[in-house]
């Protein structure tokens, strides 16, 4: 059996091994059509147009990106959908994957890190229509939620729409309850249809992802990880009316309002609130005005810049978590509850567990835990700190005010005691000291006083030597010898305030209080003195230092002095404001002296006529350095027309910017010319190495670089040099020249804010404040380029009331719809045509040209039709062209002459009738006319020339235009006003109230229908005169004889008939009734057989040319075959001959 040899493998000829074997190998065998060019020019060209088109698809107008690149706000991340498609999971599902935390209960904006870069801000959008409205104009990107099961409903429709009047942001299509669907084949199906549905309403190729089923109240890990990381690699681009305003999506809310008035008005007082939020877009400025979307337009109060809650991760933050930290990620929502607190309109509750211990120290606690152990942690009450306070009526008194006993544990402090004890009081309570001691002789208790206290510290820097201690440097009275003094710890214990404000002696109680920073090497010198050595021997080097500095003429920061001071502009022109030196004149050397003598200038100069204080002092001395050529020559290069220094290649810019550098330093007031030389060769050849890299390194972008490149480039260049503006300015500078900028996190606080806002407040509306530009502050009129959508089932009329969504406002008002009538007027159109665009004009807010808007007729949610009406864009504002309205003006003409008559029943007055003479006139029979002269009597009747003679019954009509203006109408939406469950109604028409009270409309007597009896016309008989009648021809003469006087012959004689003869006439009378009777049959069955004849001879004649037109498809279809075998043949032919040439 082992010799006998195997059987030989013999592979198969057929199946599905062989099937799939082959499928490689047939791609390799044949013409590969992917290796050469197409075969057809035509389809070559097709293909060609076809790629140009997609690539200029791709592109958008350059637009500006205002986000910050260092710290961008969060991305606005709606959850849409209609009630019941899983919302809220999907919402917990998102913020378990990003913290690792479980929210029960969602309320408000959720704002998690998602990356290094990246801050998401999630929130879930209700299916009524305001928050649909809202959440639109600010959402980033839209999470659409649609149920598989059932498939689109119509609040989806309704918000694709919305987003398209306002800017639509990107959108990701979000299937939800596909477990539903059993079916396996079914679930492809509706899988296919819904995304080609969707694809049809958004763009081709957009995403829609698929969720399954609810596992353990949330959905899949795995389909919630490949939907987050999808959202954290998007881009966005800016929205134009976004890029334009600022606004802010609040996720905290708060009622500042005092509690006592509240009480006093029975809550129905305006309201003080302050609103957080990340602020986006724009710039925002103090003093401009805000919109809150369904309260109405705000006044801000203050804006505060706050720390960021939510901060993005750093490598310093990264290494000062701890391991526990790390799995616990921070998420921001103050509406819900998180970490056990959560934030209401008017309280923060702190919600602890019911197995919360202090001693669990191991166990990382909440927020909420943490906030009650401070509480509970807290060394003394608020009334301790009070009552141990002291107030002096005046800066110099020597005893502090005493409070009544029976209230108060404190008096006046006159002995020693009491100054060890307010000594200890300002250890404890972190005050600061005065500047220095007082005088020898002065010996006061209660100079030493306590200020409220603070959570910060003013200083920043360490002091080098120890403070001295209070009793130092002076000589105390009797009673502050006995040694009992309090010694600091360290410089901070002695008493370095909050702020670092420090309380003056009687002395200088003229003075105030320097904050931190001001004055640091000063006060640190006094600080610094001991009682052994003079004062005035103390830090002698800094005061040298300081004299020195003082004496050169300081640059003054205009920019600080207008915007960062409290001044008048008086004050800050004047010299005492501006010259340090003079100030420094004013104070004197020595502090003991209480009063001084002025000096005599001073009196003399209000004396005499006081110069021009806003101008600067010119010293005759400095202007003859300007005749010196060569210090002339050193500064050409700083102005236009002076070309560039000596040895520098750069432009005149940068030579601005290194003169102004070189002007601000005073140790590189003599740089090396070599250094100098050397540094502009090297910057020189650094320019030309970037120029050469970008010609021959990439020659290709350089040669085909388009408009749209170059003008992406000109906006990235000037946004680089708008933030280069402001890099080394301040924060306080910057903020009052430009604003608050986005991507800060800040408090907003409004006045005279309703009531009702506060009272009906709901977190799970979108709370948003939108900044308005200075222009659209006001009201007026506004034309739009408006049409009816083509969903919604009724047609518009004018003067019907629309509610308008344009903006940030949400509003009510009354269109008039017109058509430009060939350029020459604007005609009003009673309704809106039918599929194609009309204009509108309406009173209402003023927005910018090309803002998209959307308009209803109802906000209801009981609506069962599609619910916008109309969409369109704004095209101007206050536009002077005026809209007409056709008017007829009617008369009857009262005497006819040849080809003049006198017209009534038009006018009233003859002062109508001179306001439209020269106007043309028209009767109904067509004849044409002019109105002429009025005439006295009666009133408003005139003279008319017609073409023609004009009949007594004809209808005379004036065609005339009617100017009209849109009523003003202007009706806010408020809808943030309401309790929950009401919802807004404005005006309504009156065919609505007549319906809802079952009321009958009223009939007027004069518009009831009557039968009309018209009397018939007599028409007089054409006479022809006896003259005309010999000129006319023969033929043309009327055929008139003289009337008969006298009977005929046949007129005058009477037939009689016999029996026989009636009867024999009454039988051919009834045989030719019959012979009539039988034509009349025969003739309809004779009309019955042709139509059924021509009927068959049709379907004959059908079926003949459908065979025909069969054998000439069949003839064309093989003709194509045989001229494309014969061009492939042809271009083979060709191909072979180049081939073997």
């Amino acid at each position: 059996m082992e010799d006998r040899p195997h059987k030989a493998h013999r592979p198969a000829q057929s199946g599905a091994k062989v099937e799939k074997k082959g499928k490689g190998k047939e791609k390799q065998r044949g013409f590969n059509e992917k290796a050469f060019a197409p075969k057809s020019g035509r389809r070559a060209e097709r293909l060609g147009r076809r790629t140009a088109e997609k690539d200029q698809t791709r592109l958008h107008v350059p637009l500006v990106d205002r986000t910050p690149d260092d710290e961008p706000p969060p991305v606005i991340v709606a959850v849409v959908g209609p009630p019941g498609v899983g919302k809220s999971i999907l919402m917990k599902s998102l913020v378990r994957r990003y913290t690792k935390q479980t929210m029960n209960d969602i309320r408000g904006p959720v704002t998690i890190v998602s990356g290094k870069k990246r801050r998401i801000t999630f929130i879930e959008c209700n299916s009524d229509l305001n928050s649909m409205i809202d959440v639109g104009k600010v959402a980033d990107l839209v999470l659409l939620l649609i149920d598989g099961s059932y498939g689109f409903e119509m609040e989806t429709f309704e918000f694709l729409n919305i987003l398209q009047a306002h800017g639509f942001p990107k959108v990701i299509g979000v299937l939800t309850h596909l477990d539903l669907i059993k079916k396996a084949t079914t679930l492809r199906a509706t899988k296919k249809a819904l995304k080609k549905r969707f694809w049809t309403e958004i763009y081709q190729g957009a995403k829609l992802f698929y969720l399954s089923g609810v596992i353990n109240g949330r959905y899949p890990d795995t389909e919630i990880l490949n939907l987050t990381r999808f959202i954290s690699v998007m881009k966005f681009r800016p929205l134009v009316f976004r890029n334009s305003h600022p606004y802010l999506l609040a996720d905290r809310f708060e009622d500042l309002t005092p509690r006592e008035e509240i009480r006093l008005s029975r809550g129905k007082c305006d309201r003080n609130v302050t609103l957080y939020g990340y602020l986006r877009g724009t710039n925002l400025r103090l003093g401009s005005k805000v919109h809150v979307p369904g309260v109405g337009d705000l006044d801000i109060k203050s804006v505060q810049a706050l720390g960021d809650p939510c901060p993005l991760p750093d490598a310093d933050s990264e290494r000062r978590r701890k391991l526990s930290e790390r799995k616990k990620l921070l998420v921001h929502a103050p509406m819900s509850d998180v970490g056990g607190v959560m934030y209401d309109k008017d309280a923060v509750w702190i919600n602890v567990p019911g197995s919360f211990t202090r001693g669990q120290t191991n166990v990382p606690q909440g927020e909420g835990e943490e906030m009650v152990m401070d509480l509970q942690d807290a060394p003394e009450t608020l009334e301790d700190i009070v009552t141990r306070s002291k107030i002096r009526l005046l800066g110099s008194s020597s005893k502090s005010l005493t409070v009544d006993p029976s209230s108060s544990r404190t008096t006046r402090h006159d002995s020693s005691d009491s100054d060890e004890s307010s000594f200890e009081d300002e250890d404890a309570s972190g005050l600061e000291d005065a500047d220095e001691p007082s005088d020898l002789g002065n010996g006061s208790d209660g100079d030493w006083e306590e200020g409220p206290s603070t959570g910060c510290s003013g200083r920043t820097t360490a002091r080098t030597q120890q403070r001295p201690t209070l009793a130092a440097g002076r000589d105390n009275g009797p009673d502050e010898d006995d040694g009992n003094i309090a010694f600091a710890d360290s410089d901070s214990d002695m008493g370095d305030g909050p702020r670092g404000n420090r309380v003056a002696d009687d002395d200088e109680s003229d003075v105030e209080s320097l904050p931190s920073g001001e004055d640091e090497d000063e006060d640190e010198g006094m600080d610094q003195g001991n009682g052994d050595v003079p004062r005035w021997k103390v830090n002698l080097v800094d005061r040298a230092k300081d004299f020195i500095s003082s004496s050169r003429p300081a640059r003054r920061d205009w920019t600080k002095l207008i915007y960062s001071s409290d001044l008048s502009p008086r004050a800050i022109i004047s010299s005492s404001s501006l010259d340090p030196q003079a100030a420094d004149d004013d104070t004197p050397d020595d502090d003991d002296d209480f009063f001084r003598p002025m000096k005599a200038g001073k009196s003399a100069e209000k004396d005499e006529e006081a110069p021009d204080m806003s101008k600067l002092a010119i010293d005759e001395e400095e202007l003859k350095g300007w005749d010196d050529e060569e210090m002339l020559d050193s500064i050409r290069h700083l102005f236009i027309t002076g070309g560039n220094a000596p040895g520098d290649t750069n432009s005149d810019d940068e030579g601005d910017d290194a003169a102004s550098e070189d002007d601000g330093s005073d140790d590189d007031a003599n740089p090396d010319p070599e250094a100098a030389k050397a540094a502009a060769l090297a910057e020189k050849k650094a320019e030309l190495k970037r120029k050469f890299d970008e010609q021959y390194d990439d020659p290709e972008s350089s040669k085909y670089a388009t408009f749209y490149d170059e003008q992406k480039d000109a906006l990235a260049r000037q946004q680089a040099l708008n933030r280069a503006e402001f890099a080394d300015v301040d924060t306080e500078t910057r903020t009052a020249v430009e604003g608050f900028r986005p991507g800060q996190y800040v408090r907003i606080e409004l006045d005279d804010v309703p009531a009702e806002m506060v009272l009906h407040f709901n977190p799970h509306r979108p709370l948003i404040v939108g900044g308005l530009l200075a222009a659209e502050e006001r009201l007026g009129y506004v034309q739009v380029r408006i049409k009816r959508h083509r969903w919604h089932t009724r047609t518009l009329k004018t003067n019907d009331p629309l509610i308008f969504s344009l903006g940030w406002r949400r509003f009510q008002t009354v269109p008039i719809f017109s058509l430009d009538d060939h350029s020459i007027r604007m005609r009003m159109l009673k309704y809106t045509p039918e599929h194609m665009h009309c204009y509108a004009t309406f009173y209402g807010p003023v927005s910018l040209p090309n803002t998209g808007f959307c308009a209803f007729t109802s906000l209801a949610s009981a609506t069962s039709s599609f619910r916008i009406a109309a969409t369109g864009v704004v095209l101007d504002v206050d536009r002077s062209s005026k809209i007409v309205k056709k008017l007829k003006l009617t008369g009857a003409p009262f005497k006819i002459f040849k080809n003049t008559a006198f017209v009534r029943d038009m006018f009233s007055s003859a002062l109508e009738v001179a306001k439209f003479e020269g106007a043309n006139i028209r009767t109904v029979s067509g004849i044409r006319g002019q109105i002429k002269k009025a005439l006295p009597k009666p009133d408003g009747a005139f003279r008319a020339t017609f073409e023609d003679k004009v009949l007594m019954s004809d209808i005379i009509f004036l065609r005339a235009w009617y100017s009209i203006e849109p009523r003003k109408f202007y009706n806010p939406v408020t809808s943030a006003l309401l309790a929950p469950g009401s919802e807004w109604a404005g005006m309504r028409l009156t065919g609505q109230v007549r319906h809802e009270k079952g009321l009958a409309a009223p009939k007027a007597v004069n518009s009831a229908y009557k039968p009309i009896e018209r009397p018939g016309r007599r028409f007089n008989p054409l006479r022809i005169p006896r003259n005309l009648q010999a000129a006319l021809p023969y033929a043309s003469k009327p055929r008139t004889m003289k009337p008969q006087k006298r009977q005929t012959y046949l007129q005058k004689r009477a037939v009689v008939m016999e029996p026989e003869e009636k009867k024999a006439l009454a039988v051919m009378q009834q045989i030719r009734a019959v012979r009539k009777e039988q034509v009349r049959k025969r003739k309809e069955k004779q009309g019955e057989r042709r139509e059924k004849k021509r009927k068959e001879a049709e379907k004959v004649e059908g079926r003949k040319e459908e065979k025909r037109r069969e054998e000439k498809k069949e003839s064309m279809r093989l003709a194509g075959i045989k001229n494309k075998r014969e061009e492939e043949e042809l271009g083979r032919g060709r191909k072979r001959r180049k081939v073997s040439s």
